[in-house]
Parts: C-alpha cells; structure tokens; sequence
C-alpha cells in the first residue's frame, strides 16, 4: 500500500511546503515514528483519504441492485383456525383451500390435512386427511382434473380426484424434500427447501426442468409455498415474513414484499404464531390471500400483481 508524504520546513510564522511524493507505507512507518509533528500531518491525510465522502471515482453512488421493494395494503381481515400450521393455500373454482402439516411430536389438535376452508370461522372443510404418525402434509395445487399432495420428508406424495376427493394413488417426489407446490397448467412446481424450484412432468412424475431463485446477493435458499400469478412465481421464504416475485425465465427475484408488519400484528394477538406461509391467487377476481402458520387471521391484500 503506499500513501503521499509532505516534506516541510518550519519558518517563524508558517509551515513551509517543500515536495509531494508517494512513499510506500512500511517506509512511512519506520522512516518517520520519530517525527511526531510529520508523522500526525501524514495520518491526518491518509485518513482524509480514506474517510472520503465521494462514493467512487466518477462521484456516482453505488447502484443498488437488491430486489425493488412491492408495497401493498390490506383490503379485509378473515378469521383463521390458530390450529391449522399452514403448509398450502389456493383458490380453486372461487374457494379458498388451504392444506396443513403435522408430525407426532405437535399438539394432537394439529393435522395433515386439505379442505376448503369456511370464510365466516376460518375453520377447514376437511376433503383428505393423512395419517399424522406417518406423513407431514405439505404443498397442494389442482392441474386438469386431479389433486396433487405433497408430504414433506418421506418421498411420496398423494393424488386425489379433484371433485370427489377419492383417493387415486400416489407418487415419487423427485425433489430433495416435498415443501410447496403450483402449477402453470401443464407441470407441477415444486420447491424443496433450498433455492430451487423444480418443475416436474405429471404423467412421468419426472424432473422436467429446475430453476435456481437467485437475487443480487446470489442464491435464494428457504423456498417455500408457491403461487403462479400472471406468469410469476410468488413465493414464500421461511424463516422470514417475505413474498418473492421470481422470474420464471431466470429465476431472479424481481420484487419482493415484507410483511413483518402483518406478522407482528399476528403475535400480538396470538403469541403462538409462526413464520408465513400461504399465498392463493383468485384468478377470476383478481384477489391475493395471505396468512401463516397458526395465524389467527388471514389477509386480503392488493398490490400491483
């Protein structure tokens, strides 16, 4: 490192400059501890250098490249079952479903679940249930005329007929864990926990295509639930209370929500409430719906989708 040294002398009224030149550092530390009078002059500079206010060389602030922050508002409040650890939320045919996990180690009150989900009491309709002693029901999405169910550490997930609710088999997941889960009409969209998102082929049950979510510190990790919105994936991101618009083309994050906001009002009213989790999009009408697990309430809101 080299820094610039003044050579003086002193007058009876003025301090006389002499040269200007660069030295090197180690010769500024050996050459001049002895002088305190140049030695103060020099630090004196060297930290009006460092400490400069210009942000760079072209006195141009540095871009930054974070993710554009989405502002929203919330339109009403609908009541939530403080029970139900959310792990799914969707519109399908204008009701609100909404699925739920457990393992045997929760409240017995807990459920691996789907239904629909009452707006008057926030209560679940149940149209499936999963044995909590074996699976902890994740992720679900409707595609043509099937319902597709995920669980989250056992590699197999469940397949529903989509008016009846009859069981009709089941199926790999391909993915490291089974978390959340959309559809574009033509793949379900998975994502596993890290910071991919997979889409994988119905008929096959085959990874068809992988999408690494990335933002301008690089990759994304904690990718939970999922809704597709306008060609979008909106995602929630565990362990925080933020919405990620991803770009489907390149996995960038593009926008995101926070909604710590929300999720402190949720702890003030019930103090057992968890991270967010639950994004479901009413194509026909255009509304988003949020809540998170054990939440007592769940959220209308509105942005510029």
């Amino acid at each position: 490192m080299q820094i610039f040294t003044i050579n003086f002398t002193w007058s009876p009224d003025i301090l006389r400059l002499l040269s200007l030149k660069f030295v090197p550092y180690q010769i500024i530390c050996t050459r001049f501890m002895n002088k305190p009078l140049r030695f103060l002059v020099i630090l004196s500079l060297f930290a009006s250098c460092t400490n400069s206010s210009k942000p760079d060389a072209t006195g141009e602030k540095p871009v930054d490249n974070s993710p554009p922050a989405i502002n929203y508002s919330v339109v009403r409040v609908l009541p939530h079952d403080t029970t139900s650890f959310t792990e799914g939320l969707l519109f399908h045919n204008g009701e609100l479903y909404e699925s739920t996990g457990t393992e045997p180690n929760m409240p017995e009150n807990r459920r691996s679940m789907f239904g629909i989900v009452d707006p008057k009491t926030g209560k679940i309709d149940k149209k499936a249930e999963l044995d909590r002693n074996k699976y902890f029901g994740e992720g679900i999405t409707f595609l043509k005329d099937k319902v597709y169910q995920l669980t989250w550490q056992t590699k197999v997930g469940f397949i529903y007929d989509a008016k009846t609710f009859r069981p009709l088999g089941q199926f790999p997941i391909p993915v490291k864990e089974g978390w959340g889960m959309t559809t574009d009409g033509a793949y379900l969209i998975m994502s596993d926990g890290t910071s991919n998102i997979s889409y994988v082929d119905p008929a096959t049950f085959r990874l068809a295509r992988v999408i690494g979510v990335t933002d301008n510190n690089g990759p994304v990790s904690n990718i939970n639930e999922l809704e597709m919105i306008n060609g979008f994936i909106y995602a929630n991101q565990w362990q925080t209370n933020y919405i990620l618009k991803i770009d489907t083309a390149s996995g960038k994050v593009v926008g995101r929500l926070d909604l710590d906001g929300l999720f402190a009002t949720e702890r003030n009213k019930y103090a057992p409430s968890d991270t967010m989790n639950g994004i479901a999009y009413d194509s026909t009408t255009g509304k988003v719906y949020i809540t998170g697990k054990l939440w007592p309430d769940i959220y209308e809101i509105k942005f510029n989708l």
